[in-house]
């Protein structure tokens, strides 16, 4: 057990592909859902078990943007900094969240692990902008008021 991750669930996920090279990011996206990062250690296991060399499979881990080297919180909040929400004033958002929740460009996830606050391109909703996702749940038309009462509520609902 590394950082809350199970090896021998790893090792599973990578033999449900049979071990294949061409199958790797696949095996990739399959941990990341159940854990929602990959480690270094399980980048190590997959290179092992695939019989890889390491630097390929972090190479792949780190040119496609989907894939995470850190671990997040239990609330993925993603704050759309699109077009349209950037214009209808998404940076004021992510300002109320950083502030409310000790974080800042460079530090995306609070020491608890309960909150990870991320920007995105683009979350589809523009006709609903500002948008933010938290989790796989949407939250159309957000004010900065909008975004700590809603973390304030999750506290309350996580512990």
């Amino acid at each position: 057990m590394s950082n809350g991750i199970s090896m021998e669930r790893v090792e599973e996920i990578i033999d449900s592909y049979g071990c294949q090279r061409h199958h790797l990011i696949a095996i990739m996206q399959d941990i990341q859902a159940e854990y929602k990062y990959l480690s270094p250690e399980v980048l190590e296991r997959i290179a092992q078990k695939l019989a890889i060399g390491v630097a390929k499979v972090y190479s792949v881990a780190t040119f496609y943007e989907n894939f995470s080297l850190e671990a997040k919180g239990k609330y993925i909040i993603k704050v759309c900094d699109g077009t349209a929400c950037h214009v209808k004033k998404s940076a004021p958002i992510l300002e109320a969240l950083h502030k409310t929740l000790g974080l800042s460009k460079k530090k995306h996830t609070t020491d608890d692990m309960m909150f990870t606050v991320e920007t995105v391109s683009c979350l589809g909703a523009c006709g609903l902008a500002p948008a933010m996702m938290v989790n796989e749940e949407g939250h159309p038309r957000m004010t900065p008021e909008a975004a700590v009462a809603l973390v304030e509520k999750l506290r309350g609902d996580g512990k």
